[in-house]
């Protein structure tokens, strides 16, 4: 799939959310990616995670791409890293945080054992700060990495991992310090997305 087709699974989904929102790096934006949306729905998701390993192929044209594992950080990555496994024969494991928003950790009896090829995966990229404690938690390991991989980036400047990154759609998105944020000074309340999107306090 190329990027029209996916921006329309975002916008025919009601996906892409427009009005004023608190991101997890607590940056305020006017629009919000929430991929869980496109990815309830499995024909979809297979979709997706089908395109997106074609396209870490496809990038990696000439080297044998060859991974054991999977690992996503919890929970947004969990669904896409399953579907990413599933096409690339691998394990899917994902990483959560301690109790206390603690750092991600692997739980349940997850393990990545040095030497293993793992390709780290995430449902949308905003600051990269969940793949990069899933790249050093990697890193740690002893397994290599052999790159990152994403359905959507939403930051205005590209986000850097110090290994590939595989993305499918680029929308550059505006967001703002809440002390800045345009949308507080105009009374728009303020929402924090998630699993039950809640009302916040404006900066």
């Amino acid at each position: 799939m190329n990027e029209s087709e996916i921006k329309k699974f975002f916008l025919d989904k009601g996906a892409m959310l427009e009005g004023h929102f608190q991101l997890t790096s607590g940056r305020h934006s006017d629009l919000y990616l929430q991929c869980a949306l496109i990815l309830q729905y499995p024909d979809l998701a297979e979709k997706l995670g089908e395109s997106l390993v074609a396209r870490v192929r496809e990038e990696n044209a000439g080297i044998p791409v060859r991974v054991d594992a999977v690992c996503s950080p919890a929970l947004g990555g969990i669904v896409l890293g399953h579907v990413v496994a599933r096409a690339m024969r691998a394990r899917a494991i994902f990483a959560e945080r301690e109790p206390g928003a603690g750092l991600l950790r692997l739980r349940r009896g997850f393990s990545i054992r040095p030497g293993e090829s793992i390709l780290a995966v995430e449902d949308v990229i905003t600051t990269g700060g969940s793949l990069r404690e899933i790249v050093t938690l990697v890193n740690n390991s002893g397994a290599k990495l052999i790159g990152v991989a994403s359905v959507a980036e939403r930051s205005a400047v590209p986000v850097h991992f110090g290994t590939t990154k595989t993305v499918l759609l680029k929308i550059p998105l505006k967001d703002y310090l809440p002390t800045e944020c345009p949308l507080c000074q105009k009374g728009i309340p303020l929402v924090k997305p998630g699993s039950r999107p809640e009302k916040v306090d404006a900066a």
